[in-house]
């Protein structure tokens, strides 16, 4: 996510793969800029931050004058709207689509068994989450407003693993609308590039 804003605004940036199947995540010097353990970590001269939508919102704000504005400064109501839709990621969509993910491809990646019943039960959540997505996409062209913003932005990550490694592209091709609005964001110059370097599943 990161990587595709980065790639987006043309903004100059060094990325350090921090290997976690080492555990190198979990040791120092890692552990005193993230305390908890977790990718990503962005520093900016003295700066650190960790969580990735903290991450975006930082560089949404210092780069706002670059390309495109994702967090739509100049208009006081679609900026309460992408935040708006930013929670909605983070609360409603991201916790079941991340689960699917975890339950089908990460999960077996460290010798876990798939539960179906885990999967089965997120993508119900999933499937009302999508539901009010069409019904948000049939007015307006991106989630927040008629202009692609962070809140779609935020999306791409898991909608991609969804589509590549999962059974579960159906949630999103099955919405005429929802479909569309993925089809657009995916199709993005940033997020070819990045999506290029994504592996995972294929």
């Amino acid at each position: 996510m990161c990587d595709a804003l980065s790639s987006r605004e043309r903004i100059r940036f060094e990325f350090l793969n921090v290997n976690c199947s080492k555990g190198e995540h979990k040791l120092q010097p890692f552990l005193s800029k993230n305390p908890f353990g977790k990718i990503p970590v962005f520093e900016d001269g003295p700066l650190t931050l960790f969580e990735s939508r903290a991450i975006t919102r930082y560089i949404a704000h210092k780069y706002k004058d670059i390309g495109t504005d994702l967090f739509r400064h100049g208009n006081i109501q679609e900026a309460a709207m992408v935040g708006v839709w930013i929670e909605v990621e983070s609360q409603h969509f991201n916790p079941p689509s991340f689960a699917i993910i975890y339950e089908m491809f990460v999960g077996p990646l460290f010798g876990h068994t798939i539960d179906q019943s885990v999967v089965n039960m997120n993508i119900a959540k999933l499937d009302k989450v999508r539901d009010v997505y069409e019904a948000r996409l049939s007015t307006f062209k991106y989630l927040a407003c008629d202009s692609f913003s962070l809140a779609d932005l935020h999306h791409l990550p898991n909608i991609y693993y969804l589509m590549k490694i999962t059974p579960c592209a159906d949630l999103i091709n099955s919405r005429a609308h929802v479909k569309a609005w993925w089809e657009d964001i995916s199709a993005r110059p940033s997020f070819v590039k990045v999506a290029q370097g994504l592996t995972l599943g294929e």
